[in-house]
């Protein structure tokens, strides 16, 4: 999806029927995937964001290459943070690189999946991924 991320479907006033694909294709992922421990070379930055990968609600849905992917993202963040000057290009390429992993609310809206939490307090039962069309579906739209 172009253009600017859809609003929440809490900040949304439209209640017609959205008339989006809704055709989803399920296929059985890896069995277990436990996240690759990250290099201790990085910077502490791609550290910190790799880390927070691993307590973000999108990362039950990580398959090993996706795994890859954000290491592979990490290790650029890295080389580009050490560089002595910083290139807005390369800052751009990055970001792309975090967006492909759904790793910023604008990028989980623009393919229609929102984190929401409960008010556990439990991380682990707390972040679950809500389809805006099944939210938009209950509320009679």
């Amino acid at each position: 999806m172009s253009g600017p991320p859809p609003k929440r479907s809490s900040e949304r006033r439209r209640r017609n029927k959205d008339t989006g694909a809704t055709d989803v294709v399920t296929i059985v992922g890896a069995k277990v995937v436990k996240p690759p421990a990250e290099d201790r070379e990085w910077h502490p930055i791609a550290k910190g964001w790799y880390r927070s990968l691993k307590q973000s609600g999108q990362a039950k849905f990580f398959e090993p290459s996706d795994w890859q992917a954000a290491r592979l993202c990490a290790h650029v963040m890295t080389q580009h943070l050490n560089a002595t000057s910083l290139r807005a290009g390369m800052v751009q390429q990055i970001w792309a690189m975090m967006g492909d992993l759904l790793t910023t609310e604008a990028a989980r809206r623009r393919v229609r999946v929102e984190l929401s939490r409960t008010a556990t307090g439990n991380p682990e039962t707390d972040a679950t991924v809500t389809m805006m069309r099944d939210y938009l579906d209950e509320l009679g739209g």
